[in-house]
């Protein structure tokens, strides 16, 4: 029984630490600085008794599995890995989604590879392993750590901050490659456009 003890304790004050971390996400976002202290945040999955301005904003994980499933069409806004993360297969970024989880807030998405604290200075930075992103959600960006694989951009406003890619990135037509902002990012493989 104790070590059921020990490993519920574990799972509580990981779920505790997550929380703190989005929050230092979501004050890096460009977000509306009054619109984040209005909206209470919950884990996925967690029920809040009679309030329906509760808003789902995050996946907080270092589960393969929940990475995949936040990144699509029914996925979230923003997802954080909060380790290093390997997935054995191929990932697409699908689904149109807004700032802050808010419908009236401009289309974006972000993947957070990273940890900060409260001044939101980046603490850590993390690798997500994939064989093959693929991109479809408009205004997707990777945030800091390091995607190792290969991203195919089809998609408008593809971002890379502070990130790096370690394989190809191949956007489906010049368009998206023009509009497409990665100066402050690394792409360790070649850039091009497919044909």
């Amino acid at each position: 029984m104790s070590n059921f003890n020990n490993i519920y304790s574990r799972k509580k004050l990981a779920a505790s630490a997550a929380v703190l971390a989005l929050g230092g996400f979501l004050a890096a976002c460009d977000t509306d600085d009054d619109a984040a202290d209005d909206m209470e945040i919950v884990e996925e999955g967690e029920e809040v008794d009679g309030d329906e301005d509760v808003v789902t904003a995050a996946s907080i994980t270092d589960d393969a599995n929940e990475v995949v499933a936040s990144l699509s069409t029914d996925g979230n806004w923003l997802t954080a890995i909060i380790a290093d993360v390997a997935i054995d297969e191929d990932v697409t970024v699908a689904g149109t989604f807004h700032d802050g989880g808010d419908e009236a807030e401009a289309e974006y998405r972000k993947l957070a590879l990273y940890a900060q604290d409260e001044d939101r200075n980046v603490t850590d930075e993390y690798t997500l392993s994939v064989g093959t992103m693929t991109v479809e959600s408009p205004n997707f960006r990777i945030q800091e750590g390091t995607l190792d694989g290969d991203v195919y951009v089809d998609a408008e406003g593809f971002e890379l901050t502070n990130s790096t890619v370690t394989g190809n990135v191949t956007f489906a037509s010049q368009e998206l490659m023009d509009a497409a902002l990665m100066d402050e990012g690394t792409v360790e493989g070649d850039v091009s456009v497919d044909e």
